[in-house]
């Protein structure tokens, strides 16, 4: 068994058990649902960050700056823009307004807002397209176990999505803002390390600088085209209309949480944007000939790093990934638990009807999207 699968193992036990110890504190759906309406700045900032750096901010930005340049930046950049307007717009007033009518899902929303058939329409397709954004989470995850660590890659998406499943189900969005905030920590720490590392191993500032590119527009921060600024349009709004996102401004206590929180998240990605940008310049110095851009950081973390840096920086992607997941699962969940079945199957259900449906569909939710990546 290599150092990869025995870090990743230990790691993955520890973030299940953080997830059923803190489950000790659910004692009813709104804990599942909403954390109690008690998250503080910390807590909200964690799980925003940790649900905002994903396998597209990761993977995916390394490989765009592999093939196109420092322009990679806007892909987490754009995100950073649009979290703004989550944090000192649309974030504070929503969130009084769940608190105000207990409102616990987006589809409670909707219902409060517009209409009971606004509210099933939109949360059944806000269903599926959850499950599709889910099984692609868990095809990240078994890619780069399978490129990493050498995992078969059924198995990679089944470890993803038990691990996922397995803290969910435990307390929904109480345990996921505790676990995100140590899967943010070990992405952190992670990258802080890696990156410098992979830096000097391809011989420092002017062996990057010396980087030659097919794209004219390699070294063009500012270029409009993609990639390029024009994602600020493309993908900023997503960053404060996605209902993942937004479900979870329910979960802060006050609107000083969301402000703070989301603000300090929109700083972090402004900062974070920096690292997969050169992490795919790095590799472009190293590894000039990749037929698959996506290959980019795997590429690093197993030929450009000491093996212990890179079995941290492959916990550091994994806890990305399932961070990202965890997000999507969140809205299956709600949508299956408290959207369709408590509005419209089971209107008489009793909170701990709601809650051990919610739990249940929580596995379910995870078995399909499971099938779906494999």
């Amino acid at each position: 068994m290599n150092l990869h699968i025995v870090t990743l193992t230990v790691y993955s036990l520890g973030l299940m058990a953080l997830g059923l110890w803190i489950a000790r504190r659910v004692r009813g759906a709104a804990d599942f649902f909403v954390a109690g309406r008690q998250l503080g700045p910390g807590l909200i900032f964690s799980t925003m960050l940790a649900a905002n750096i994903g396998a597209g901010s990761t993977v995916g930005a390394t490989g765009i700056a592999y093939s196109h340049g420092t322009s990679a930046w806007w892909w987490v950049g754009s995100a950073a823009f649009g979290s703004l307007v989550l944090a000192f717009v649309v974030g504070p007033s929503l969130r009084r307004v769940a608190a105000a009518n207990n409102l616990k899902t987006i589809g409670d929303y909707l219902e409060f807002r517009y209409s009971r058939a606004v509210r099933g329409t939109l949360s059944t397709l806000l269903w599926f397209g959850s499950i599709a954004i889910l099984a692609g989470q868990l095809i990240a995850i078994g890619t780069i176990l399978q490129a990493v660590a050498g995992l078969p890659f059924a198995l990679g998406c089944g470890i993803g999505g038990a691990v996922i499943v397995v803290y969910f189900a435990a307390g929904g969005l109480l345990t996921s803002a505790w676990v995100n905030a140590v899967q943010l920590a070990v992405k952190l720490a992670g990258f802080a390390i890696a990156t410098p590392l992979a830096l000097a191993g391809a011989g420092g500032w002017a062996a990057i600088a010396s980087v030659q590119s097919p794209d004219p527009s390699y070294w063009s921060f500012w270029r409009s085209g993609p990639p390029g600024i024009m994602y600020l349009a493309v993908l900023g709004p997503a960053f404060f209309l996605s209902p993942g996102l937004l479900q979870k401004t329910f979960g802060a206590r006050d609107d000083r949480a969301v402000r703070m929180g989301v603000g300090l998240n929109a700083l972090g990605l402004f900062l974070y944007a920096a690292v997969p940008a050169l992490l795919g310049v790095v590799a472009r110095a190293r590894f000039p000939d990749l037929v698959d851009e996506k290959l980019a950081l795997p590429m690093l973390l197993i030929q450009g790093l000491p093996p212990l840096v890179g079995a941290f920086g492959l916990a550091a992607v994994f806890s990305a990934e399932i961070s990202a997941a965890d997000a999507g699962l969140f809205m299956l969940t709600t949508s299956l638990s408290q959207d369709l079945y408590k509005r419209f199957v089971n209107p008489d259900a009793s909170d701990a009807r709601v809650l051990l449906i919610a739990r249940w569909t929580t596995f379910v939710c995870g078995l399909l999207a499971v099938a779906l990546a494999i």
